[in-house]
């Protein structure tokens, strides 16, 4: 094995990360990031972790690779048991499931996540919708962002379409702060909402007020960057760290699980050569 590790590896690995041995966890079908995340944290750190996969909805399951397609039975290859979709619910609602994971076109500073719709006032693109990420979003203890394309560069207008962006154009997903500025608690949620934003150009975390804080930037990327690629004021960490990155175990586990590298498709092309030295022990 080389001594490096390519940003898609990186990015699973600090995913990986959120993940607290003992979690009941859940991910759903359309990231191949996520999938391979929960099989690392699960042979890694959290052996007690227990997620339920979201293509299938079975515990724990261990496929012998990740296949092409989330629509494929391979993936439930292992399990340990199946739950159905109102379970899933009920996990969430009755306060036992600690962690999910989410993204969105739109990600604002509170960590509102928008996959509903384009357009404020006329539909500009409609998207796939939430699959019931709403309702979880507001039960589940926390949830993991993820984002492989925060950076944005000006289009031949010189404009940028940002993902951080001010405002949503649709609240999908709950963060911090609703639209009109009330607090989770305010409105009564059980779930203590995002609490780690995983990108291609950093790491953040949430501060004391619920708004996005860089925490951590990957070796080739600097502030100025992340900066132009927000389109809020960014807040920055008292002590902005190197991105973690993982051993050469980790990148070992993450390609014997990814032979086919299903996980670099969600990677933009111009960032699947990035490449990052590995981890000492």
């Amino acid at each position: 094995m080389s001594g490096t590790c390519s940003l898609g590896e990186a990015m699973i690995f600090n995913l990986a990360r959120t993940v607290k041995n003992g979690d009941l966890a859940f991910h759903g079908f359309g990231s191949p990031l996520v999938q391979l995340a929960l099989l690392l944290a699960k042979r890694t750190h959290a052996p007690d972790l227990v997620f339920v996969a979201g293509a299938t909805y079975g515990l724990n399951p261990r496929p012998p690779f990740l296949t092409p397609t989330s629509n494929d039975w391979a993936l439930d290859r292992g399990t340990e048991c199946s739950i159905d979709i109102e379970e899933l619910f009920d996990l969430a609602a009755s306060g036992r499931m600690d962690r999910m994971f989410l993204s969105g076109l739109q990600i604002d500073r509170w960590g509102n996540a928008n996959v509903t719709r384009l357009g404020h006032d006329r539909l500009r693109l409609k998207l796939p919708g939430g699959g019931g990420g709403c309702n979880l979003s507001c039960d589940v203890s926390n949830f993991t962002l993820w984002t492989p394309a925060h950076r944005s560069p000006p289009g031949k207008d010189g404009k940028r379409q940002f993902r951080l962006v001010e405002h949503c154009d649709f609240v999908t997903t709950l963060g911090h702060r609703a639209v009109d500025g009330c607090t989770r608690s305010e409105l009564g949620h059980r779930g203590g909402g995002p609490d780690w934003l995983v990108t291609e150009l950093g790491l953040f975390d949430f501060d004391t007020e619920g708004h996005l804080r860089l925490r951590a930037l990957y070796p080739d990327v600097d502030l100025a960057e992340v900066a132009a690629s927000t389109a809020f004021p960014l807040r920055v960490a008292e002590r902005l760290e190197p991105m973690p990155l993982p051993d050469a175990e980790a990148v070992a586990l993450i390609r014997r699980f990814d032979p086919l590298h299903v996980h670099r498709k969600e990677i933009r092309a111009g960032d699947r050569e990035r490449r990052f030295a590995l981890a000492c022990h």
